[in-house]
């Protein structure tokens, strides 16, 4: 199942629910069950993710999905959830006048001080604000922390954020 390692206690739930829209017992699901399986989960997937699942395990094209690639697809997911979780918390974290936005000051005294994170210089920082700062108002707002975070900014090399920033916290 690659690097997605799943609890007992998760494969048990998955189990339960997998089974309860296999109406015949063979082992697969339909397709288009799918999102009802995974929303039974508490996983809220959009239409496009069901279609980019469907097309990445419904690989013979028949409608059908089995367990063991229903195991992947929700462990994938449920890994994006957590990371979309703990960048919801590092930016409340990081937005200490709970402002919505993260100030330059604000920004800069965390890419400069984190301990156990690669620590910035001020032109690293000045950079990453010009470049994250869509809107160019010299705030980043969530959406633009989190491409930051992901890496999807033109952020210099030495500029990016390493996975050991949100440990730390």
């Amino acid at each position: 199942m690659g690097d997605e390692q799943l609890t007992e206690e998760q494969i048990a739930e998955f189990i339960e629910a997998f089974s309860l829209f296999d109406k015949d017992g063979d082992g697969t699901i339909t397709t288009k069950e799918l999102g009802t399986v995974m929303r039974s989960l508490g996983q809220n997937p959009t239409k496009a993710e069901l279609q980019d699942m469907i097309n990445e395990v419904d690989t013979e094209g028949n409608g059908t999905i089995d367990f063991p690639d229903f195991c992947t697809l929700m462990a994938r997911k449920m890994k994006d959830t957590d990371s979309e979780e703990e960048l919801k918390e590092a930016f409340r974290v990081f937005d200490k006048d709970g402002s919505g936005f993260i100030s330059a000051a604000e920004l800069r005294h965390i890419m400069t001080n984190l301990a156990g994170a690669e620590k910035l210089t001020n032109e690293q920082v000045d950079e990453m604000l010009r470049e994250a700062a869509i809107d160019g108002d010299g705030q980043m707002n969530y959406e633009e922390f989190v491409k930051v975070m992901m890496g999807e900014g033109m952020m210099a090399p030495t500029a990016r954020p390493r996975d050991d920033v949100c440990v730390v916290m």
